[in-house]
């Protein structure tokens, strides 16, 4: 493995401003020990993510037994969670690579010289009327858009790839100046509404809400562009909401 400024490689990791570049004849692993040591969290796998070349294609491979990672391409337009045991493509010229062990996520880039596949940049939709956010099929008030922000805002406030640590709903409700029964519903409100459209993780087994649905909401969030560093005025218009049967907990007139 080379570290450091690119070479003749095909693929570079930049974890952190550090540079890597895996042998196509090798296997790069990433985690608590390996040629990516990400970080000692005892959370984290020894083993964790591994990059290979196969085949004429570089794979992405979870070797873990608990932890999973959110991919997506840097448009944030296509997405996939890799569960333990699973693969996936590394086909883009950029793709961002997002996991969470303990209260700590972590987040690192990978850069293909001769990508399998091209995008182009379309042009920026309307995002739905004045006060609400549409993603895909689903639409967001501001104060459920802020949820997300509020535990997202570490990731959102840092500048490159690197770590972070995602708030607990405490801390949040805090930031927001709300009671914690009411961050909670509108959290919980939130995720099922992703759950409703597809995105894994956010439901456990039974149907109940999964214990780490703030880990994943944050990765989907980030990596998809649900929310990005111009969302974070939403922390200081919410807090700056007059106090009303929504912020004793109640709900208002926009409900949940």
């Amino acid at each position: 493995m080379d570290q450091g400024t690119p070479g003749a490689g095909d693929l570079v990791v930049d974890f952190c401003g550090e540079l890597y570049r895996p042998d196509p004849g090798g296997v790069f692993g990433i985690g608590r020990e390996g040629d990516l040591e990400v970080d000692d969290n005892p959370y984290l796998h020894r083993r964790f993510l591994e990059i290979s070349h196969v085949d004429g294609i570089w794979w992405l491979s979870n070797v873990g037994s608990l932890l999973s990672a959110t991919v997506a391409d840097v448009s944030g337009g296509l997405q996939a969670w890799v569960v333990p045991g699973a693969r996936i493509p590394l086909v883009f010229g950029h793709t961002n690579v997002i996991f969470t062990a303990g209260s700590t996520t972590y987040e690192f880039a990978v850069h293909v010289r001769t990508p399998a596949f091209r995008q182009h940049a379309s042009p920026e939709e309307d995002g739905g009327a004045a006060g609400e956010t549409t993603i895909g099929p689903i639409t967001f008030t501001d104060s459920q858009k802020a949820v997300i922000v509020a535990l997202a805002e570490p990731m959102l406030r840092r500048d490159g790839t690197g770590l972070s640590s995602i708030p607990t709903s405490a801390a949040a409700a805090r930031r927001l100046g709300w009671a914690l029964t009411k961050f909670n519903r509108k959290l919980d409100n939130v995720c099922d509404k992703l759950d409703r459209v597809g995105v894994v993780g956010l439901r456990a087994g039974g149907g109940k809400l999964a214990t780490n649905r703030r880990a994943r909401l944050v990765e989907h969030a980030v990596s998809s562009h649900l929310v990005t560093a111009e969302d974070l005025v939403l922390l200081k218009t919410q807090a700056e909401t007059p106090r009303g049967p929504a912020a004793s907990g109640q709900d208002g007139p926009e409900g949940d």
